[in-house]
């Protein structure tokens, strides 16, 4: 199915999803930088990007909820989103209780406690972004109308028997 919310032909949600997932992880590595460097402007970095991040990650999900929407149920490409939704809202929780713990601490450096937070925030947007591209290249979500919304996953057998050409 073709993306439902586009600027200048292009699908939104995909074309800024790049923002946040850059920022997170950006974060994430501030944070590898701050422990390794004891800056404090390192830290606080992290801190921002952090910020930044789940502000820009609320925006994109309105978009892919609205894409979602879009999507016939019943399908697997359906499911699949529905994971990749869950998963995205788990991984900007996580942040977010990252970010709560660096604002609570003077300078907003990070802690380990925090540092744990967005290393599980930045595990699972890896699984999620997985989930995205299982979307767009298996499913063609955001690509083309009616193409391969109950396509076989990477792990099963297509429902000819055959193997799916996308394997």
């Amino acid at each position: 199915m073709e993306a439902r919310m586009k600027l200048f032909g292009h699908p939104i949600h995909q074309m800024t999803v790049v923002l946040p997932l850059g920022l997170l992880a950006g974060a994430w590595l501030f944070d590898i930088g701050y422990f390794i460097t004891d800056s404090p402007t390192v830290g606080k970095v992290a801190y921002y990007n952090t910020g930044l991040g789940l502000i820009a990650g609320l925006i994109v999900a309105v978009f892919g909820f609205l894409d979602w929407r879009g999507i016939p149920g019943g399908t697997r490409a359906k499911r699949v989103g529905a994971w990749h939704a869950t998963a995205n809202v788990a991984v900007l929780l996580l942040f977010a209780v990252s970010w709560t713990f660096r604002y609570m601490v003077p300078e907003h450096l990070p802690t380990v406690l925090a540092f744990c937070f967005a290393t599980a925030g930045a595990l699972l947007a890896m699984f999620s972004g997985w989930l995205g591209g299982e979307l767009v290249n298996r499913h063609m979500i955001g690509v083309k109308d009616g193409a391969g919304l109950d396509a076989s996953g990477p792990f099963m057998r297509s429902s000819a028997g055959t193997k799916s050409p996308h394997r």
